[in-house]
């Protein structure tokens, strides 16, 4: 005689359910805390003044990656403080050209960065999230197995 396995079938739903959650509440501050260190000193100011610049600009571009330099010290604040950049994990790395310190995320920053990349294209007159994963990969050095993520992920959500 077989035994019934629907009990443990149910606790493994139950388990993975729960686990689920987790992540979802993990989401869920994500979202609410996203980007508040932009509301304060010396962020604000300097993205007060270069926020509407970037919008005519090209991201990866000679005059984008010059705004960034000008923006240093934001930048250095804001990646202090905001686990979903790379830059977070290596801060003496020069913010530029940077490889590898995505290797230094968990799924829920990656999630998260992905966000945010595509929230960034609607701030450009020309933004691009397939474009912003392309350049993003020579950028931060990710894999091509971890672009085909992003990619899927980009299609699955109609972004």
């Amino acid at each position: 005689m077989m035994e019934d396995q629907r009990p443990k079938t149910r606790e493994h739903i139950k388990q993975v359910g729960d686990l689920l959650n987790e992540i979802v509440l993990q989401l869920t501050l994500r979202a609410y805390d996203h980007d508040r260190s932009k509301l304060e000193s010396p962020e604000r100011e300097i993205f007060d003044e270069y926020t509407p610049k970037f919008r005519d600009t090209t991201y990866g571009s000679d005059e984008y990656n010059g705004y960034l330099k000008e923006m240093k010290v934001a930048l250095d604040h804001h990646y202090a403080n905001n686990r979903h950049h790379p830059e977070h994990f290596y801060p003496e790395v020069a913010h530029y050209n940077v490889i590898n310190e995505i290797y230094a995320m968990n799924l829920i920053d990656i999630i998260e960065m992905l966000c945010d990349w595509k929230a960034a294209t609607k701030r450009h007159a020309d933004g691009d999230i397939i474009r912003s994963i392309e350049f993003n990969q020579g950028r931060f050095g990710y894999s091509d197995e971890l672009k085909s993520i992003f990619l899927n992920t980009v299609r699955d959500l109609k972004w």
